[in-house]
């Protein structure tokens, strides 16, 4: 017994420095976009709020998504990291169930694939993002608030922050993106 708690402490230790949003207990499994049409969210988004993760540390973020086959998105996302340069990687996110084509499963070259759940979205203005991967007895969560323009209205903010509470989420864990134009326009893409 004193074995295990000594490897949970560790384990809460390094998950709390790590900068990742990690929790007890198993992950949520919530509503996601009702009939999801991937054609309609292929395209550019900015990112607005994310949950912080190690693997973003940019700003200016955006997701490019194309259509590579049925069932099968390309994935580009973008940074601009604080020295100037730009930060970018190349994956693909990929339909697990065609029965639920709004839970993606994302994956890029050198990372084991992640969910990448569409709990919202309107396609032309807004998308709700959330991914949960449950180890032992933590879980990680990642969410995303991204939109077409580089700003979202704050109705919409809220709204996504209610659903996002509804499933446990602690939405005071967000940070905004900076999607200043002077600032961003040092990124081409």
């Amino acid at each position: 017994m004193k074995t295990m708690q000594v490897l949970s402490l560790t384990l809460l230790s390094v998950l709390a420095a790590s900068a990742q949003i990690f929790k007890f207990g198993k992950c949520p499994k919530p509503d996601v976009q009702a009939n999801f049409d991937a054609t309609r969210y292929i395209g550019k988004w900015y990112e607005i709020q994310k949950l912080p993760t190690t693997f973003q540390k940019g700003e200016c973020g955006t997701a490019t998504y194309s259509l590579k086959s049925p069932g099968v998105i390309g994935v580009l996302n973008s940074e601009l990291l604080d020295d100037g340069t730009i930060n970018s990687i190349v994956g693909s996110a990929k339909v697990k169930n065609p029965a639920e084509p709004a839970k993606l499963e994302v994956s890029f070259d050198l990372s084991p694939p992640g969910p990448y759940w569409v709990l919202s979205t309107d396609y032309d203005g807004h998308s709700l993002v959330y991914g949960c991967t449950d180890f032992g007895l933590f879980r990680m969560e990642l969410s995303w608030i991204l939109s077409r323009e580089p700003t979202l209205c704050e109705e919409t903010v809220e709204h996504l922050h209610s659903i996002l509470t509804s499933v446990g989420v602690n939405v005071d864990k967000m940070v905004p993106t900076n999607q200043d134009t002077d600032y961003c326009s040092a990124m081409v893409q």
